[in-house]
């Protein structure tokens, strides 16, 4: 079985392509780990299934053309597009090298340049289209700041501690007092 706390998504089938069951998929992740023979995960009624590409062709930086193992047609091929793709974190390492995942920031303080201290991570919530990261604040009030690179200046593994450098106004808009103002 596989263990869904050992996956990150690396991609996602957009559309069929052809008639024989291709589609175009974009990934984050290099081609040769796809072909290898290395799983593609999808999520099918909440279960992960593994799939296996036949072949995968380049069609851009990040774009590609995968033919997947039983998916031999259109009709197959559709019921996967709009599928977030999955492979295990510890098999995307041997080709990535260490990676850390944005699950594995749980827990993480975060520390700006501006306010110091602001709190814990408590999860990346990833249900909009920009993922943001929830951060419980001392004083136990939930704040919501943007996950985009611009804001993080550091990520020390060994203290666990993210340091942002967030926009003045972003975190008052967030607060019911004025402590960041």
């Amino acid at each position: 079985m596989i263990d869904k706390n050992n996956l990150a998504e690396v991609g996602k089938f957009q559309k069929t392509h052809a008639l024989k069951g291709e589609l175009n998929a974009v990934l984050d992740i290099p081609e040769e780990y796809v072909e290898d023979g290395n799983p593609l995960i999808v999520e099918s009624e909440g279960i992960p299934v593994p799939f296996y590409a036949e072949s995968i062709r380049s069609k851009g930086a990040t774009s590609f053309l995968i033919k997947l193992e039983g998916v031999d047609s259109v009709e197959e091929a559709s019921e996967l597009v709009n599928s977030a793709i999955y492979a295990p974190k510890d098999k995307l390492q041997e080709y990535v090298g260490e990676v850390m995942f944005e699950d594995d920031l749980e827990g993480f303080r975060v520390i700006d340049t501006r306010f110091g201290d602001i709190g814990e991570l408590e999860y990346i919530d990833d249900s909009t289209a920009n993922q943001l990261m929830v951060i419980r604040t001392p004083e136990g009030e939930e704040l919501y700041i943007p996950l985009v690179d611009d804001f993080i200046t550091d990520i020390d593994d060994d203290e666990r501690e993210i340091h942002t450098s967030i926009p003045e106004d972003l975190l008052s808009l967030n607060r019911k007092d004025d402590k960041y103002e």
